[in-house]
C-alpha cells in the first residue's frame, strides 16, 4: 500500500520546510510514503527547497495556473508514482501532519473513497466571526448541492483512493474543494469526513484578495459545476418559473376580462407579457434538454478519460478483503 502526500505550492520556500518536517514517516497499514511537491510557477526557491529536504518528486508548472490546476496536476503525478492513496495538504502547514493517519483511516478500512478533514471552525482563533459564519453557510450550500454531510466543504486536507482520483476531473481554475465534492456525488464516490486539528496561521491566504472576491468566485464555481452536472434540473426549474409567471398574468387578464367585463379592461399588456414569458419558458426548457444531451456526452468523455488513465497508470495495489 503506497501513500503519496501531494503539496501544491506557490512561493513557499519559507513555510515548506516546516510542513515537510511535520509529515509522518510511517503509518500503520501503509508500506510506502512518498512526498510530491507541485510548484505552481513559484518565483522563489520553492522547488530547490523541496529537493533539498528530500521530496521524492517535484512537478514544476512553467507559470502560475492556480490552485485547482496545481491540484489536478498533483493527482496525475501521484497516480504516475503508483499511489494507492493520495493525501492533499497545504504548504503553509495549516494542517497537522500527524492527522494524516486519521484522514486515510476510512479508505484503509474500505468505508470511503474520499475523505475530507473537518477543521474545528468554531474553535479556530484565526477565523473572524464573519468568516466562521460564511464558512458555515457555504458548507451548508455545498452539502445541499452535493448531497453529502461534510461540515467543512472548503477544507483542503483530503484523502483520495486511487479509484476516486482516476475518476475525478477538475475543470475549475479557482479551487478544487467545492468542485470535487459536487462531482463526487454525481459519480457515486463514497465521501466521508473526520475531525482534524490545525496549526497556528503562518501567512495570509493567497487564494483570494478579499472576502468579497472569495464569495463571488466560490458562488460562480458552485453554480457552474452544478449546472454542468444537472443542467436539466436547473433549466426546467427556470422554465417552470417563467411559465408560472405567464400563467399568473394570463389568469389576471382572464379574471379582469370575464369578471369585470362591464368595466373597461385595458389590460392587454398582461396578455402580451404572459405570451412573452411563456415563449421564454419553452425556450429555456428546450435549452435544458440540449444541455442534458451535452452533459451525457461529457459523461461519456469522462469515462473514456478514466479508462485512459487506467491504461496509462494501471490499477495499482489491491487490498485483499478480510475473510469471514
Amino acid at each position: 500500500m503506497k501513500l503519496v502526500i501531494q503539496i501544491p505550492c506557490l512561493n513557499e520556500e519559507a513555510t515548506l520546510p516546516g510542513t515537510l518536517a511535520d509529515l509522518p514517516r510511517a503509518i500503520p497499514g501503509v508500506d510506502v510514503i512518498e512526498v510530491l511537491v507541485v510548484d505552481d510557477g513559484s518565483e522563489d526557491r520553492t522547488s530547490e527547497v523541496a529537493r533539498r529536504h528530500g521530496v521524492h518528486r517535484v512537478a514544476r508548472l512553467p507559470a502560475r495556473q492556480g490552485l485547482a490546476r496545481a491540484f489536478n496536476r498533483g493527482l496525475q503525478e501521484a497516480l504516475a508514482m503508483g499511489a494507492d492513496i493520495i493525501v492533499n495538504t497545504d504548504a503553509d502547514n495549516q494542517y497537522r501532519g500527524e492527522d494524516i493517519a486519521r484522514l486515510i483511516g476510512p479508505i484503509l478500512d474500505g468505508r470511503a473513497e474520499m475523505v475530507v478533514g473537518a477543521r474545528p471552525i468554531g474553535e479556530t482563533a484565526d477565523f473572524s466571526p464573519l468568516k466562521k459564519r460564511l464558512q458555515r453557510v457555504g458548507s451548508s450550500v455545498v452539502r445541499a448541492l452535493s448531497s453529502t454531510t461534510i461540515p467543512d466543504a472548503t477544507s483542503g486536507f483530503r484523502a483520495y483512493s486511487r479509484d476516486a482520483a482516476m475518476r475525478l476531473t477538475v475543470v475549475s481554475n479557482f479551487t478544487y474543494t467545492l468542485e470535487t465534492l459536487i462531482q463526487a456525488a454525481e459519480k457515486h464516490i463514497v465521501v466521508a469526513h473526520v475531525p482534524i486539528r490545525t496549526n497556528p496561521k503562518t501567512r495570509e491566504s493567497r487564494l483570494f484578495t478579499g472576502m468579497g472576491s472569495y464569495i463571488r468566485r466560490s458562488v460562480a464555481t458552485m453554480s457552474r459545476v452544478y449546472v454542468m452536472y444537472r443542467p436539466l434540473k436547473v433549466f426546467l426549474t427556470l422554465s417552470f418559473l417563467f411559465l408560472a409567471a405567464a400563467l399568473v398574468l394570463l389568469g389576471r387578464f382572464a379574471y379582469l376580462y370575464m369578471i369585470m367585463r362591464p368595466l373597461p379592461t385595458g389590460h392587454v399588456q398582461s396578455l402580451v407579457v404572459a405570451g412573452v414569458l411563456a415563449i421564454i419558458g419553452v425556450l429555456v426548457a428546450a435549452l435544458g434538454v440540449l444541455s442534458d444531451l451535452i452533459a451525457m456526452n461529457r459523461r461519456l468523455l469522462e469515462e473514456i478519460l478514466t479508462n485512459t488513465r487506467l491504461l496509462r497508470f494501471g490499477p495499482g495495489h489491491r487490498r485483499e478483503e478480510p475473510r469471514s
